[in-house]
């Protein structure tokens, strides 16, 4: 299980000015980390980094 109470959270680039992203920490020791920008304190998924990797490839496909 990963550790998020150290985690170092980005945003991305492409984030609204209005707050509705998420974060993520892929530094985190057994998994990435993706929370919510507007709940810091509220859940915290946890992806294996080769489920990661498979997401980051799908979303990146064109239609």
């Amino acid at each position: 299980m990963a550790d998020v109470h150290e985690a170092v959270w980005r945003k991305s680039s492409r984030s609204s000015a209005e707050g509705n992203c998420v974060e993520v920490a892929d530094k985190l020791r057994g998994g990435v980390g993706v929370r919510d920008s507007k709940e810091v304190a509220g859940p915290v998924l946890v992806f294996s980094p080769q489920s990661w990797r498979k997401f980051l490839s799908a979303v990146r496909q064109p239609y």
